[in-house]
């Protein structure tokens, strides 16, 4: 496995990989690996004979106050998990290489980035959309596997791809969980003895509103108020939202759910930020 920190060494790289005729799957991440990232390693695997891991902390996705600096950063551990799973390249780039002292160009979503995270985290999809398209400039991969449960991300990276013409395959990889249900995510580790089995309530949250739905309720309102209502009883949760949205356009709904529809959850479980989601459709 080779580590590069160059973007254009990388590229170099990639072109190499395409002249011998590889199919370059493409895996971004901003480190501290867990079971959820090394899924969507094990898929791009599966779809490529070439495999590149980027392992860099976008600062352009932080807004002021957020974990930036304590963000969990493990790249040795990362590198060995890569190796184990038969990566063939890990980009390691530097702020300063990635967003240069006059950098002055920004790729924004406007539309599907501003409900949801969006609403709550101006400028973070503008973060992700800039970094995520230079990212796919650099690696040039055939296909990039993104995880189902940033389903606002996933749904944007798809857009943007669409809107700006990248030729690079949109893979999703479906949510990865622990054994009772949270999924993983590296904000995970935060949590207190006591926080932990309170974050249990987005995944039960969710399963209410599932079981609703397959009841029969399609009232979005009474969808989002069963959620909440799950998730008001644990003492360390604060909601930042439950929300049932268009799947397609993320737009709230305001009349009965008649197509597929995304319920999403972001709730405070003391100081970490947890999202989840699942879609409702039959």
């Amino acid at each position: 496995m080779k580590i590069v920190e160059s973007p254009f060494d990388m590229q170099a790289a990639a072109d190499d990989l395409r002249a011998a005729g590889r199919r370059i799957g493409f895996v971004p991440t901003m480190g501290n690996l867990h079971e959820g990232h090394l899924s969507l390693i094990r898929i791009a695997r599966k779809q490529a004979n070439a495999v590149v891991v980027s392992n860099f902390v976008n600062p352009a996705q932080f807004g002021p106050g957020e974990d930036f600096d304590s963000y969990p950063r493990t790249f040795e551990a990362d590198c060995a998990l890569c190796e184990r799973e038969g990566v063939d390249l890990v980009f390691h780039p530097t702020a300063g290489t990635m967003y240069p002292p006059d950098s002055s160009v920004i790729v924004a979503e406007q539309s599907l980035s501003r409900t949801l995270c969006g609403a709550s985290r101006p400028g973070h999809f503008d973060g992700v959309c800039t970094v995520v398209a230079k990212l796919f400039h650099i690696v040039l991969p055939h296909l990039a596997v993104f995880g189902e449960k940033d389903g606002q991300q996933l749904r944007i990276i798809r857009r943007m791809v669409r809107d700006l013409h990248i030729p690079v395959e949109i893979v999703p990889g479906p949510t990865v969980r622990e054994s009772d249900g949270l999924a993983l995510s590296s904000r995970n580790q935060y949590l207190t003895a006591e926080q932990r089995p309170q974050a249990l309530c987005l995944r039960r949250a969710l399963d209410e509103a599932e079981r609703l739905f397959a009841a029969g309720e399609r009232d979005p309102s009474v969808l989002e108020a069963a959620m909440r209502a799950v998730i008001a009883r644990e003492p360390d949760a604060r909601i930042d939202y439950a929300s049932i949205v268009d799947d397609e356009s993320l737009q709230p709904l305001d009349c009965p759910i008649v197509r597929p529809a995304l319920a999403a959850l972001a709730v405070w479980v003391g100081a970490p930020r947890l999202i989840d989601n699942t879609v409702l459709k039959g």
